[in-house]
Order: structure tokens, then sequence, then C-alpha cells
């Protein structure tokens, strides 16, 4: 079937197309370019026929101007392209591509269908959309999304620089824009909240945690329908434009209120010294399987931008969403490439996170690129080595949906990509709830996963470590909870991972029962201890550090509401362990043995070292029954020393201590068995240890210094 334009169309100038002020336009750069006396227009097609929409006001039916393009005139090798005079920034567009419609051969051209430019800094029409008539076979142009014309340069950046924090010195604070200020005990005015505007007021919260850098959860313009039921995506993982701020997260109501406000936020983040890093999902969009909407990718040219199969044109799913992006073909190579430059660049953007990035390590065809001599030429390669991405943080989700593990992988790639460390939630949290065969893997993940990541000169700050994210169960859920409680999400508890390596402490939920909640709030900071004493970058999960909760739903994706939200009278309630938190994120920052950026030594000598210890001094138990570790940590030239144990026994234990020299004494800063404010002692107060022996009570961390 041949989709064609209609013969006839109709506009505010009558029953022709209108071509006044029509000029044949360049294919570069791609997407809206706005010149003093009008805009370029240039897109990526294999269409026959390409048509421009002109809309008056952002949800108006139908455009007010429609411009057939002459592909003897306004295509390049399939770069359409087109000069409009007298158009300026703020104009709504969208196109119309019309072609073969053969599934099983990878074409997907419906001509009935309005669709958004991949390119597009800004979208609109959300509030007439419809996913549905996007999905359905007619014409969608009275609920469809469309494109709008951006001036990047009518912005005043006020001097803004990156603040350019190295990673040893990072501390990364995952959020979600909506979820971090949405309650109404935010204290947030009602018009701000879950925007970035809103966030803006929360920048001395963070500044008072001691982030440094926030990694926001998507932001890109995304698919709120793309939820089951009557239920919304609250997420964001489910891209529509790549390349546009999410319009939800403003607090204005103008196509172009989202641009500002963002670009406000980093320039108020940037002032306080924190990082920006987006978590980017490249690895599929919003048009799902082939039961799924035709919005921008998959109207123009459905078999460039999907990894499809040879003999009936489906999608492969490696993202577990329907479709897999084909990051490997040069054209979406090209859009990727673009797009991370341009938020570098003109959106001040410090980094990013790549979600499933193993998707992007697939080639054509969907075959895995680690095991081939050409894993240099791909995409991984492409964003490794740009000169205008290097120095930020690039950070890869080094899995897929589909079993393409690649920890390790990413920081083998180059200098610039680290890693989610995968390896050191799972063992932290077997090894915290007592499970047997632990203590060497924890030993790994102590010094930044070396068992990981091979090469001797790879920054062992590559290694992101985490105890939970967004994905999965909050730190409170993961002592409070054994088993995941996602009926909420109406898909009969089957959503989400049963591999989550909790344990409730006795009870199963929330309890009135003071030992229990004791012992939760211990195990909650002997996560915090571990993760932050150990070699690498730290990165925390929003409200971890006021016993946020979810009630025990590790999969709340579609859950925009105070499940998921930052509830802010936590942070008085619970004051006693964000003041732990807070002071060990001050501690560590503080001293150069945390601040290491190659693998610590294992003998004394003149650089900073690290020795194992068990219950006796040089003696580690790493037998599979072992539930205890020690170690000393000594940076000599700046008199640094560290004495730490974990007890992850359900009894107490006691651990033979160093011996220092003259007139130095170990004292106690860290010990999570005790409650507020003595948990956690500033080392000028801290109490004198009396002995060469400390009693740790069970499952509890103790953390010495020496002065």
């Amino acid at each position: 079937m041949l989709n064609q334009p209609l013969a006839t169309k109709t506009s505010v100038k009558g029953d022709r197309l209108i071509t006044a002020g029509v000029l044949p336009g360049k294919s570069f750069p791609l997407g809206a370019t706005v010149y003093p006396d009008g805009v370029n227009f240039s897109i990526f097609s294999r269409a026959s026929a390409l048509e421009l929409l002109l809309f008056d006001r952002p949800e108006a039916p139908q455009p007010a101007r429609v411009i057939a393009l002459d592909p003897k005139i306004h295509c390049s090798c399939y770069y359409w392209h087109v000069f409009i005079k007298g158009v300026k920034s703020g104009q709504v567009y969208a196109y119309r591509a019309y072609g073969k419609y053969a599934p099983e051969k990878g074409l997907r051209f419906d001509g009935n269908k309005v669709l958004l430019d991949p390119y597009a800094k800004a979208i609109a029409g959300e509030r007439i959309y419809s996913r549905q008539a996007a999905s359905q076979p007619g014409d969608n142009c009275d609920r469809a999304l469309r494109s709008v014309v951006v001036d990047t340069s009518d912005y005043e950046w006020e001097g803004d620089l990156p603040p350019r924090t190295p990673y040893a010195t990072s501390i990364i604070y995952e959020l979600h824009v909506r979820g971090f200020t949405a309650h109404p005990n935010s204290g947030v005015a009602e018009k701000k909240r879950g925007t970035f505007a809103g966030l803006i007021e929360k920048i001395p919260y963070l500044q008072s945690l001691g982030v440094t850098a926030v990694e926001l959860l998507p932001i890109h313009f995304f698919d709120v329908d793309d939820a089951p039921g009557e239920r919304k995506n609250y997420w964001g993982y489910s891209t529509i434009g790549f390349f546009a701020p999410h319009n939800g997260y403003s607090s204005r109501r103008d196509p172009l209120g989202a641009l500002d406000e963002f670009r406000d936020l980093v320039k108020a983040l940037h002032r306080a010294g924190i990082e920006v890093i987006l978590d980017v999902v490249f690895n599929h969009t919003a048009e799902g399987n082939h039961h799924g909407p035709t919005l921008s990718w998959r109207g123009l040219d459905d078999r460039t931008y999907y990894i499809l199969s040879k003999e009936q044109g489906d999608y492969y799913n490696y993202s577990g969403c329907g479709n897999s992006f084909k990051a490997n073909h040069p054209v979406v190579s090209r859009l990727i490439i673009d797009c991370l430059r341009y938020w570098v660049t003109q959106m001040h953007v410090d980094g990013f996170r790549f979600d499933l990035a193993s998707v992007l390590a697939r080639d054509a065809a969907g075959a895995s690129l680690w095991h081939t001599s050409i894993v240099t030429a791909n995409i991984l390669w492409a964003i490794e080595s740009d000169p205008v991405l290097a120095k930020t943080k690039l950070i890869a989700e080094a899995w897929d949906a589909a079993g393409l593990y690649g920890v390790g992988r990413f920081v083998d790639l180059g200098d610039w990509f680290t890693e989610w460390n995968g390896p050191f939630r799972d063992d932290v949290r077997r090894f915290i709830k007592s499970d047997l065969g632990m203590v060497k893997r924890l030993s790994n993940r102590i010094l930044a996963s070396p068992d990981m990541y091979f090469r001797s000169d790879t920054d062992i700050n590559r290694s992101i470590n985490f105890i939970t994210c967004h994905d999965g169960f909050t730190l409170n859920d993961l002592v409070s909870y054994n088993h995941k409680h996602n009926q909420a999400n109406g898909e009969n508890n089957l959503d989400g991972g049963n591999d989550n390596h909790s344990w409730n402490c006795g009870v199963e939920g929330e309890t009135e029962d003071p030992k229990i909640e004791k012992l939760r709030l211990k195990q909650i900071k002997n996560f915090f201890t571990v993760l932050l004493v150990s070699q690498g970058t730290p990165m925390i999960s929003m409200g971890d550090e006021v016993g946020r909760t979810q009630q025990g739903n590790n999969n709340t994706y579609c859950q925009n509401n105070e499940l998921s939200w930052f509830d802010w009278s936590n942070v008085e309630s619970n004051q006693g362990l964000f003041r732990f938190v807070k002071k060990a994120i001050a501690l560590v920052q503080s001293l150069e043995v945390f601040r290491l950026e190659q693998a610590l030594a294992s003998t004394k000598g003149i650089d900073p070292y690290l020795i194992w210890h068990g219950l006796k001094l040089r003696q580690p138990d790493w037998s599979d029954e072992s539930r205890y570790l020690a170690f000393t940590l000594v940076h000599p030239q700046r008199r640094e020393y560290l004495h730490v144990m974990f007890n992850a026994y359900w009894e107490s234990l006691t651990f033979e201590l160093p011996k220092l020299s003259a007139g130095h004494n170990w004292h106690r800063v860290i010990d999570t068995s005790l409650t507020a404010p003595d948990d956690f002692c500033e080392l000028a107060t801290a109490p004198l240890v009396n002995n060469w022996q400390y009693q740790l009570e069970s499952r509890s961390s103790v953390v010495l210094m020496a002065k």
C-alpha cells in the first residue's frame, strides 16, 4: 500500500498549498534553525513525499499552512529541507510522511499521522494529545503533538559555568523532578510543586546534605499515557522528544516554559556548586511495539530507527518496553551525538546516565558488539571520543532487558565512561542481611571492585556505588519488606523484580515494635556507612536519608502520588537519620583518603594503604560462614588513620584494634548501634577508646579515627 498526499489541501489562503516565501533550504543542521529572516527546516526520512505543517496555535485542530516539499528541490539523499521566510521562534509545526506501508518489510509510512520532528527542541499539544488516536487507523491531526521552533540563543546565562566536580569528591543524588516537591507538605507554592521551578526552592536542602550532583530521572518530553489502564507514566522512561524538556515539569503553560525553567534550574544549581546529570533513554522510545502509536520515528523511517527482524519486520525488544532504538545506524548515532551535544552546549548540563546502556552496544541486527573487533566503531566510542562530551560525566547502566551484561566493559572502553556498579548493590545488601559467603565479595566492593575493573590505570571512582535507586525498594523498604507489594500498579503484583536481597527484620511492613524499628534504623545506617567508606563514587536515592517508604512497592513507574513523592515531614520525624547521613558525607568529603583516583596499596608505605582484619588483626576470615570484616585505612602523608569494622552477625563480637604510635589514640566517630547524636561524633569531641579491643554490637558498624 502506498500512501500519497491528498490531491488537494486547504489552508487559510484557499484550496492550494502555500508556496509564498518558500525556498529550497539546506540539509544541515537538522531540525528547525532560526535565522533573521526565517527558519530552515531539515529532517531525515525515506518517505516518497513529505509535507510540512504550520499551525497558528499549539492546539489548533488543523494547520494554517501546508507546504508540500518537492523531492527534486527539497530533498538531498533522504534529507528533506525547506526555508520558510517570516517564520520565527515559537512557530508550531509538524510533518506528514508518505510512502509504502509494508510492516513486514519495516515500512510503516502513514500519511494520516502527524509526526514530530526528532530534533524538536520544544513540543506542544499535550492537552489535546491522544495516544489512542496515534495508534489506530485514521487521521489524528486534531489530537496530535506538534513541534515548536526554538531560538536557543534567546536566553541569558549570566556567565554560568559548569562546576566540574571530580568523581573523587562527588556525592550523586538521584531524584525525580516531580516527586521531589509534589507533596503538599513540601513548602513549595502549589503552582510550582513538581516542577523545575519548585526544585530550585529545595537547593538549600541538597546543599545541607552535601550533594554535589543531582541525577534527574528522565526530563525529556515523555508520554504520560504510556502506562496500563487509567494509570499514568510517572518515571518518564517513555521518550517522545530527545531534545525537548518535559512540559509537565514547568509551572508555565506556554510551549517554551519548560525550556526556560529548566535553564533557570541548571543555572541555580550551578550557582550552588551542584552538577546536573540527565537520565537519558536512547534504548527505546514511546512508540512501543507494532500496537503502539506513530508519533515520529516510526512514521518517518521505521527500519532506520528501530532494530527489526529481517523476516517479518517485528520489533526486537531488548529494552523490555516494546522496541529497541537502532543506536548504531549512522542516522541514529548522529541524532544521539547531536542530542548530547545540544544538552551540554545549549542547556549546560554536566553529564548523562544512560538507561539500559547495553542496548547501545548492539549492532543494527541486535547482536552484541562487545565481542567484535569493531566495538570502537559504535555509538559508545563516538560518545567516549567526542570532544564536546569530554569531561562531562558519562554513567552507564551496563545491562539491558535481554541479558547483555556489560559491567566492566564500559569502563574498559576508554577514559570517560563510568558505571552503575550493580554487584556493589547486590553484595552489600547480601552482606548486611547476613547471607553466607559475602565477606570476600564485600572486600572487593569496598576497594571499588578490582575484580571487575581490571585496568591498573582505571580511576577507582568510575565505579558508581549505590544501594538503592528509583528502580526497586527504597532503603527503608529494603529493611522492612521481604517481598514486593506492587498491587497498586494493577498488574496483580507480577511487575517489578523479585530478587531484592531484602530483609524485613522480623515483621513484613510497618510495625510499632520498638525493637524492630531500632534494628531497621541501625541497618539503614549500616548501609550508608558501607556506601560512604567504600572507594568509588557514592550515589544516594531521593529520600533514603530520611527513611522514605513506598510501602513495599518496588516499581512505582506509574505512581504519581504520595506513594512516590518525597514526604517532607520525614525530615523532622527522622532528623536523627538525616543528621547521621549528612555528617557521614561531610566526613568522607573532608578526608583525602576518600579522594583517591588510584587503587589503594595493600602494604605500609608512603602511599595510602588498606590492611584487612578479622576479629584478630591481619587475619581476615574469608570463609563462607564469616559475617564480619574490618580494615585499617591510612593516608600517611595526610596523617589520616581510620579503622572500620562491620559485624553482620546476630550476636556481638569483639575486634582487636591496631596499636598506634605514642601520643595517639583511637576515637569513636561512628557506631550505628547507638542512637543520635551518639551514633556520629565529630572527631574533635569523639569519645576516646580506652583499650585495644572494641566490642561491636550485633548487626552494627563502627568507624574509629586516630588523633
